[in-house]
């Protein structure tokens, strides 16, 4: 292969596996390109290790299995495998840890590799800062050529951008799983959330916002843009967006602004904050800015999770559910109706949670629940 050619392959290479680090479907691309590349018939990444939990582990395989297609998710047969303990980001073939008799001989090989047309093998444990071990295997059958030593110094020269790519992959997919688990403690304190640009087009939303806008009951989606009911609120409203966005771009956003929206139905107005997303230092001059807007119908039952309020405050089923009812606004008597009880087993229900909490009087027991970590759980199936 001329120089040119081969600096452009490695160009192309090296970008195909810096993509897989972005998103999941990227890494077809890479091991494929890892596959030709080596003339293999299989390019396998281990990407979890058996655990003590049962868990089989997993690994992508690149190479047709079976009829199940280029590239298929299997189980890691982590019991019989020789490849084990090596010392990390040193590339190995077969002939580094045994002869070709011991190798021959192994259960791994018996078991598995000779099903698969599995010879030669070329591998390495990539083992990124702080993001464990994983294992990238290159497989050939026993009638190809082994793995030459240049083969192995080229695979040599990609560990550190492999290592690199599984870094950023385990961050963005960490950062991923904050972002859900944010969303979703957003969403238990019934807060509306969406993302939108500057002319008002919903980028996100969460489950909350859907329902809300669904309603259209003081705020609405039309055409994907964010409206208020009313026209006058509408104008208020983009009027505070137009301006969280100069103080965004200008880097001069001071504080944060509220809004009411009333709403057609009459029920007490929608409670709107608006704050600019910073762009942060690396921002491109041509990335369009964006904002979050919260919403919060005062109305509205907290998600509260009986299962933390009875751990927390040592509360029994019927208490925890009566001190829910009133923690979203209701007063004994309608707590009572609500839950079909006597009005009288309420207020032995109320005497016991008052000794339980160490307080004395009802405005304080909602203080102390809606403080409490109470809404950050998941909320157990039932009547709430």
């Amino acid at each position: 292969m001329a120089v040119p050619q081969l600096i452009d392959s490695y160009d192309s290479l090296l970008g195909k596996l810096y993509a897989a680090a972005l998103e999941e479907q990227g890494w077809q691309q890479a091991l494929s390109a890892l596959h030709e590349l080596f003339a293999a018939n299989y390019v396998t990444l281990i990407l979890r290790p058996p655990g003590e939990d049962s868990d089989q582990g997993l690994m992508i395989v690149f190479g047709d299995i079976e009829g199940r297609g280029r590239i298929t998710y299997l189980d890691y047969p982590h019991e019989v495998t020789p490849f084990v303990n090596l010392p990390p980001n040193q590339v190995f073939s077969v002939g580094d840890l045994m002869d070709v008799r011991t190798w021959r001989e192994s259960p791994y090989y018996r078991s598995y590799c000779a099903t698969f047309d599995v010879f030669h093998v070329l591998g390495v444990d990539i083992a990124p800062s702080g993001s464990g071990t994983f294992r990238m295997r290159i497989t050939r059958p026993e009638s190809a050529p082994d793995f030459s030593a240049a083969e192995k110094a080229f695979c040599a020269r990609l560990v550190p951008h492999l290592s690199r790519v599984l870094r950023l992959n385990v961050l963005l997919g960490r950062n991923e799983s904050l972002c859900s688990i944010y969303s979703k403690v957003i969403g238990r304190l019934s807060v509306a959330t969406l993302v939108v640009d500057a002319g008002g087009r919903i980028v996100e939303q969460n489950q909350v916002a859907r329902e809300l806008l669904a309603s259209g009951d003081g705020l609405k989606s039309v055409g994907g843009r964010l409206e208020a009911y009313y026209p006058g609120d509408n104008q208020r409203l983009y009027q505070l967006l137009r301006g969280a966005f100069r103080r965004g771009v200008n880097g001069t956003a001071e504080s944060t602004e509220a809004l009411s929206i009333s709403r057609p139905s009459g029920r007490v107005g929608l409670g709107l904050v608006v704050e600019p997303v910073p762009a942060g230092e690396w921002r491109d001059d041509g990335e369009e800015p964006v904002l979050l807007v919260y919403v919060r119908d005062a109305e509205e039952r907290m998600l509260l999770s009986d299962a933390l309020a009875r751990q927390l405050f040592g509360l029994t089923p019927s208490e925890t559910a009566l001190v829910i009812e009133l923690a979203n606004g209701l007063s004994l008597e309608e707590a009572a109706q609500s839950l079909g009880i006597r009005r009288n087993t309420a207020r032995a229900h109320l005497r016991a949670i008052f000794s339980k909490t160490g307080v004395r009087r009802q405005t304080d027991l909602v203080r102390i629940i809606l403080n409490s970590v109470v809404s950050l759980g998941g909320v157990t199936q039932g009547k709430h």
